[in-house]
């Protein structure tokens, strides 16, 4: 079970990363539309779970090209984040596929 403090810092880090990825995407991603869905921090918040949700028919490509770029989405991170964070955590990335499940699962239910 998540505790409070790690939901409040899971939130921080989505936003921000959020405003990353939104800033970034042109420069470093080929235009791909990004979406932070969910952030899951690891008790001792060393470890931050990042699920993205990748609006592009290249969704391996783009997730590869973002672990490439990890470190420096990392240092922006840390720096927008300086403040409220004694550390910046490490971030692993993860395609988010719960809307392709939940599409699959409706056109079952169509059927």
């Amino acid at each position: 079970m998540e505790s409070i403090r790690q939901s409040k810092v899971g939130k921080l880090i989505q936003k921000e990363l959020a405003e990353i990825f939104r800033s970034e995407t042109k420069n470093l991603f080929g235009g791909a539309f990004i979406t932070v869905t969910v952030v899951r921090l690891t008790p001792d918040m060393g470890l931050a779970k990042v699920y993205l949700s990748i609006m592009d028919k290249n969704k391996e490509n783009i997730l590869k090209n973002v672990t490439l770029h990890v470190k420096e989405i990392r240092k922006r991170l840390g720096n927008m984040v300086g403040k409220q964070l004694r550390i910046t955590p490490e971030l692993a990335f993860y395609i988010d596929d719960s809307l392709d499940y939940a599409m699959k699962i409706e056109e079952l239910l169509k059927k």
